[in-house]
Parts: C-alpha cells; structure tokens; sequence
C-alpha cells in the first residue's frame, strides 16, 4: 500500500503554496517528481544566489563579442553599442521579473506555467519552440568550452597542440561531458558552481580590464564612428540593435521560473536579478570592445574572440590559468541558461517516461547534432562558408524575437488573467480547469509570428520585424487578453 493519501492537498507556507502529492496525481500522466512543485524547504535561493546565477551566465564568450556584433552588424559606435546592451539588459529585466513570480509562488517549472495559457497539451508548442533555441545555444556554447579545453591541453602538452582542429572537437566532448555531469547533480550543484564561478569570473575579467588598459586608449576606443551612412538617422538602428540585445535573453525570460522555482522570496528574485543582469552584461561586454581594440597591439592583429586571444599570449602559465576560468565561466553559462530549460521541455512531452536525466541526455545529443557541419569543418570533412558568429548573431537571435509573443502571454495570462492565482492540481492533470489545448494561448502567439515571417516579405512591414520582440510581446499578450475576456463574458 502506498503511504501517500489519496487525494492532494495545498497548503500555504509564507508566500509560498506546496503540493501534498496524493495518489491523484502520482499517478497522472502529466506528473513526475522532476517537474514537480518545489517543496518550501528546497526554496533556498537568496537574492545573491539569483545574482550569482546571472553573473555565471552573463560572463561568456557570446557577451564578450556583443559590442563587435552591434557595431559590425547594426552600425552602431562603440559608445551607442555599450548603451543600447545596458538598455536592452534593463528592458529585459521588466519579462524576467514578472515571469518569475509564478514559478517562485507555486514552485513549478516553466512548462508547467505555460500549461496555464496554453493548456496541458498544448504548453509543449512554445516549450519545444524555447528548446531548439536552448540545444542550439548549448552546442554553441560547447564549441568555446571544446576550444578553450583544447588551448588548455595544448599549453601543458605539445602533442595535443599539434592535433589541431582534432583536438578542438575532443575538446568539444569533454565539454559536453562536464556539463552533462553537472546538471544530472540537480538544482544545488548549479547553484554552487554558480556561487563559485560568480567570484572568480570577476577577478578573471577585472584581471584582462588591468593587462589591456595600459595597451589602449579608452578615449580613442569610444570614439570610434558608427558603421552607418553619415545622414542616416540613429533611431532605427538603435531599435534593431535593442531588438537584438533583448533577444540575447528573451529566451530566459521565458523560462525564468524554472530557477524563480528555488528562490526563497519573490524580494529575492527581484532584488537578485537587478543586481546581476544589467551591470555584468554591460560591463563585460565592456571589457570585450576594449579587448578587441587592444589586441592589435597586443598580438598583432584584431581578434574578437577572447579564447583565441589569451591563447595568443607567450606565456603557458597565463594560458593555463585563463582557460580555466574560461572554462569554467562557460559551464556555469551553459548549464543554467541552456540544459535546465529544454530539459524540462522535453519531460513536459511525456513525464511518466522522461525524466530529468533522460531529458538533459536529449538536450546534449540535439547540441550535437545541430553543431555537427561544425565540427566535421573542424575535422576537415566538409567545407562551408558559414561562420560560428554569424549563426548566433543572426539566427538565434532573431529567431529568439519569436518567441516576444509567449513572454507577452504568459505576463497577461498570470497577473491579469487569472489575477496571480493557479488551479496548481489542475496544471498535473487532464481533464482539470485547464483544457488539453488552450485555442487563445495559440491563437494569440501565432498572429505575432506570422507578421513577423510576413514582414520579410513585405517592406511595408519591415517594422514589425525590426521591433520584433517588443511587437510581438505587445500584440501576443493583447491578443491574448482579448480572447480571454471574450470567453469569460460567454461563461457568464
């Protein structure tokens, strides 16, 4: 005999509400104990280890290069660059915030929230949406972590150095492998690694900040003009470069519950996510336009990726120390920001038969397979002109501004819709309060989505694509407070 009742129950603990899982819902198709509500007892976070969290993700190899990204691509100045990343970084912080108070609430994961507005079935569209952007991500991720093993190996061994493309991609399955380890640790590992990391990546950064200043001239780097023609106006390029940059993290605004889930109190997802976004990602990215600047006279030619430039440096042991922390930054970055959330996207689909470690397994093995022309280029198998760079600065960021619709929704649905409060048995079961397809939840993303395929085709409709996330979110979320209130006033 089971010694669990048969029927759940609720009960409030402070501002927290936890789950008594009875037979009802143990048994249900929609349950497992991984995407369970946390107890009150495992919502230990506080708000330094939310900033910490955000530190550890913030400072990565992608931030690094985001000031070359706006000013190649976007024909922004160096000094507008580093404004619209820590403009952007506060716009995005409004998403993140508010689509954290559920998941801090009710202890639920983000595609338990999403059965909210999309219903049960339904909640996997946008949750696999937000996983093939996470699994690309990670291979990405683990492409930098792969080259900064390599450079580490090859400093202590001459042999491995003389693998060359080979010993990057061994480099890439180690990676792989460390970070897999980590999160199959569970929610704490990744809160002390990130708690670790936090510290160290600091000292990292502050430590290049002291050995590039002496080499380069702030007020020449500033200076340096946008790359846009002389007469052209400022508005429109700084709006699509701020598109982008909320992008950078619209993925995270998304399934932010997935951590707001552990945090002690909604004070201290709050008060942890301001202090930790917005000055870490400007500051590093910072660091990365400065460094970029400097490494013509420091190694001789203009290198934007920070691994390729330490690894310039003639000393093993700087190389050594360097890459470690490198490698370290990039597991702390890739474990939080891009296995947690496809992990509980894919034990959304089926819960009774995919657990987390199952789900985390998924998630690596699609990073690998969306990097794979990646690393057959880098064992001389294929030829292709597509470069790393352009494959994160222009598709994944852009096709995060699809996903402005679902954080529109999911804000509307919880704070004005059901006004903060969730039927938490109904989201673990079918048949509930909530529908196995919620129409409007689709409906409403779905509009936004085609506009925005349409405006490529449509130069009228440029606009709508330039401004995509701040669009879609807008109209995604009034779309869907327009259904729900017509439906409401038919039920009565």
């Amino acid at each position: 005999m089971s010694d669990a009742p048969t029927v759940s129950s609720l009960r409030t603990v402070g501002e927290h509400i936890e789950l008594d899982v009875g037979d009802d819902i143990a048994s249900s198709p929609r349950y497992n104990a991984d995407i369970a509500p946390t107890r009150a007892a495992q919502r230990t976070w506080s708000r330094w280890n939310v900033a910490s969290l955000w530190v550890g993700m913030a400072i990565c190899v992608p931030t690094y290069t985001l000031g070359g990204v706006l000013t190649a691509y976007f024909g922004l100045s160096v000094s507008e660059a580093l404004w619209t990343i820590l403009i952007a970084n506060i716009v995005v912080l409004i998403p993140l915030t508010l689509n954290a108070f559920p998941g801090t609430r009710y202890g639920i994961p983000c595609p338990v929230v999403l059965r909210a507005s999309f219903g049960i079935i339904g909640s996997n569209v946008p949750s696999l949406i937000r996983a093939i952007v996470a699994c690309g991500w990670f291979g990405v991720q683990t492409l930098f972590g792969g080259i900064a093993i390599h450079l580490l190996l090859s400093a202590l061994f001459d042999g491995w150095a003389a693998l060359g493309g080979t010993g990057e991609v061994l480099g890439f399955f180690i990676f792989w492998v460390l970070n897999i380890a980590v999160v199959i640790r569970g929610s704490e590992s990744i809160k002390h690694l990130e708690t670790l990391a936090a510290p160290l990546l600091l000292i990292v950064a502050i430590g290049l900040i002291v050995w590039a200043l002496p080499k380069v001239s702030m007020s020449d780097v500033l200076a340096v003009p946008a790359n846009r023609p002389a007469d052209a106006s400022f508005a429109p390029y700084f709006m699509a470069a701020l598109t982008a940059m909320v992008g950078f993290w619209a993925t995270l605004s998304l399934n932010i519950p997935d951590f707001s889930r552990f945090a002690k109190s909604q004070r201290s997802q709050v008060i942890g996510q301001i202090i930790g976004l917005p000055l870490t990602m400007f500051l590093f990215a910072g660091l990365g336009v400065v460094l970029t600047a400097a490494s013509m006279s420091l190694v001789g030619e203009t290198i934007s990726d920070p691994i390729n430039l330490i690894g310039r440096i003639d000393s093993p042991l700087w190389v050594v120390l360097s890459m470690l922390m490198i490698i370290l930054a990039t597991i702390s970055t890739n474990t939080a920001a891009n296995i947690v959330s496809p992990t509980n996207s894919f034990q959304n689909i089926a819960p009774r038969y995919i657990n987390e470690n199952r789900g985390v397994m998924i998630t690596g093995l699609i990073g690998i397979l969306l990097m794979s022309w990646e690393l057959l280029k880098k064992l001389g198998w294929i030829e292709s002109d597509v470069s790393l760079e352009s494959l994160y600065s222009n598709w994944l960021i852009g096709y995060s501004s699809l996903l402005g619709p679902i954080a529109g929704i999911m804000i509307v649905d919880y704070f004005l819709v059901k006004d903060q409060s969730y039927d938490l048995l109904s989201l673990y079961k079918d048949g509930g309060a909530y529908p196995a397809w919620n129409v409007g939840g689709i409906v409403a993303f779905l509009i936004p989505v085609a506009l925005t395929v349409l405006s490529f085709k449509v130069g009228a409709l440029s606009w709508f694509y330039t401004y995509g996330w701040f669009t879609g979110s807008i109209l995604g979320g009034l779309i869907y407070f327009l259904i729900a209130r017509r439906e409401a006033g038919s039920h009565r």
